[in-house]
C-alpha cells in the first residue's frame, strides 16, 4: 500500500465496515483519522486514504469506497476492498466467519441479511452487542481521531489483531500440513489418501512447540475438506508431556468420559468432547479413541 499520512471517512452515523477498514490501516500505518466529506483533491492525493466514501474505489490513489459498485454485484463493503488490497481478503473470507454477513449487513440491510442467513429478522438484533455499539457511537462523535485517544488506540489494536490472526493463521496451516498425520481409528497410522472409515488428525510433538498447539486444527481439517470424515484430533498437551484428545466439532462418535478411569488419562470433561493423557505413543492413543467410541 502507498503510503499514507491520513486516513479520511465519512461523517455522521458510523458502520462496522468503515470502522474495521481504519482499524486495519492504522495496524499498518499509526496515523490520524478524519471524518468529513472527501474533496476532489483528497481524491486524487495517495497521501491519503479515502474510506468509505467519494464513490471512487481507485487503489493506487487509496481510495477505497464501495457505494458506486452494481447493485448485482457480491455484497462488498470497504473492508473488503482494503483487505483485498493488502492481499488478505481470500484468507479472510476462509478464516474469518463473520466477514460475509458483514458484507451483507452493510451492503443488503438486515432483512435481506436474515433472509440470506436462514434466520428469523428478531435473530439478527439478538446479535448486537453492546461493545459494537459503544465503539462505533464513540467513534462517530468526533470528526477525528488521533493517536493516544482511547477509541484511536483500541481501533489500532483491533487492526493489529485482525493482520496478525491472519497471517499467523497461514503460517500455522501450512505448519500443520507439513507435521500432521491421519489415522484411522483401530488401525495404526495411515498414509495416503484419507480413508472413508472414522479418522483422526493427529499432530506429533515438535521442538520448538507451538504456544498453542492446537491452534488452526479445525481451520486446516475443514480446509482439506475432511470434515465429513474426520471424528477427532489430538493434540500435544502444552501443559504436559501428553497430548489432548478432542472431538472434531464435537462429533458424536466419541464420549471421553468411556475413559475417565484408564490410569493415563487425567482429565476428561463431564461432556465428553476433550480429554488429557499422559500417553505419547501412537498405539496407545488409538486404544484410547477405540476404548472412547459412543
Amino acid at each position: 500500500m502507498t503510503d499514507f499520512t491520513t486516513i479520511l471517512t465519512h461523517p455522521g452515523s458510523a458502520h462496522k465496515d468503515e470502522f474495521l477498514a481504519c482499524c486495519v490501516l492504522l495496524a499498518t500505518s499509526p496515523v490520524t483519522i478524519v471524518r468529513r466529506e472527501p474533496t476532489a483533491d483528497d481524491l486524487a492525493d495517495a497521501s491519503i486514504v479515502v474510506v468509505d466514501v467519494g464513490d471512487s474505489h481507485d487503489p493506487a490513489l487509496n481510495n477505497f469506497d464501495h457505494h458506486h459498485l452494481p447493485d448485482d454485484q457480491a455484497p462488498t463493503c470497504a473492508l473488503s476492498l482494503v483487505l483485498q488490497h493488502l492481499g488478505l481478503y481470500e484468507d479472510a473470507t476462509a478464516f474469518c466467519d463473520w466477514l460475509e454477513p458483514a458484507e451483507w449487513f452493510d451492503c443488503r440491510g438486515p432483512n435481506a441479511t436474515a433472509k440470506w442467513l436462514g434466520v428469523e429478522r428478531n435473530i439478527v438484533n439478538r446479535l448486537n452487542s453492546p461493545i459494537d455499539g459503544t465503539l462505533l457511537r464513540r467513534f462517530a462523535s468526533t470528526t477525528k481521531h488521533q493517536a493516544g485517544e482511547p477509541v484511536w488506540e483500541i481501533m489500532r489494536m483491533v487492526g493489529e489483531d485482525l493482520l496478525g490472526y491472519l497471517r499467523s493463521l497461514r503460517t500455522r496451516l501450512t505448519f500443520i500440513g507439513q507435521h500432521a498425520e491421519l489415522w484411522t481409528l483401530g488401525s495404526t497410522a495411515a498414509a495416503g489418501e484419507i480413508p472413508a472409515a472414522p479418522t483422526v488428525v493427529f499432530l506429533p510433538r515438535t521442538d520448538p512447540l507451538p504456544e498453542d498447539p492446537s491452534a488452526g486444527m479445525d481451520r486446516y481439517v475443514m480446509e482439506q475438506g475432511w470434515g465429513d470424515q474426520v471424528v477427532a484430533v489430538i493434540t500435544p498437551d502444552r501443559r504436559g508431556a501428553g497430548y489432548g484428545l478432542s472431538r472434531h466439532r464435537d462429533h458424536p462418535h466419541l464420549d471421553f468420559t468411556k475413559i475417565t478411569s484408564e490410569p493415563d488419562v487425567h482429565f476428561a470433561h463431564l461432556r465428553g468432547f476433550v480429554a488429557k493423557t499422559s500417553a505419547t505413543e501412537p498405539k496407545r492413543l488409538l486404544e484410547l479413541l477405540a476404548l472412547s467410541v459412543a
